[in-house]
């Protein structure tokens, strides 16, 4: 039982790991890059990433974290303090789902409702710094969940 809750344990890091980086590469470069191209440019070209994320690669680190840091916590229930680490893990994970949820895809959706005919100033200016807000909260908690996977890590078994 102890190499499943490691396994299951090391998994959950890994994704949720990757999809941490994956916002904070939109934080540090993307968004940064995509500040500099001009209203139209940064439309469609956010809407073009967004259609493109949705695939395998993505779904899977992006919904197999969550699974994943549930089956961590379940395996590690009496396991105080991986337990710990780990509920702590699924708290921010669980909160990261919910910003995304929430917020940047309902921003996301309305940038993609933006048909030519509006003004890509006002288009922008509606999505750009909510959607950057918030994927910094949502690189905050994903970064945090990770730590605390590692931190599940140094005191597992």
């Amino acid at each position: 039982m102890t190499i499943v809750r490691t396994g299951v344990l090391v998994a959950a890091t890994l994704l949720t790991g990757l999809m941490a980086g994956l916002f904070f590469a939109y934080s540090c470069s993307v968004m940064p890059g995509l500040a500099a191209t001009d209203d139209r440019s940064f439309g469609q070209t956010m809407r073009w990433i967004n259609r493109r994320i949705l695939n395998g690669w993505f779904l899977t680190a992006f919904l197999g974290s969550m699974v994943l840091l549930v089956a961590a916590v379940a395996l590690h229930f009496r396991n105080g303090p991986v337990l710990a680490w780990t509920g702590a893990a699924l708290v921010l994970y669980g909160a990261t789902l919910v910003i995304t949820m929430r917020w940047n895809v309902p921003l996301n959706d309305q940038l993609d409702r933006a048909g030519p005919a509006d003004d890509p100033a006002e288009v922008r200016r509606r999505f750009e710094a909510p959607w950057v807000r918030w994927n910094l909260a949502r690189t905050i908690t994903s970064v945090a969940a990770f730590g605390c996977l590692i931190g599940a890590l140094v005191g597992s078994d």
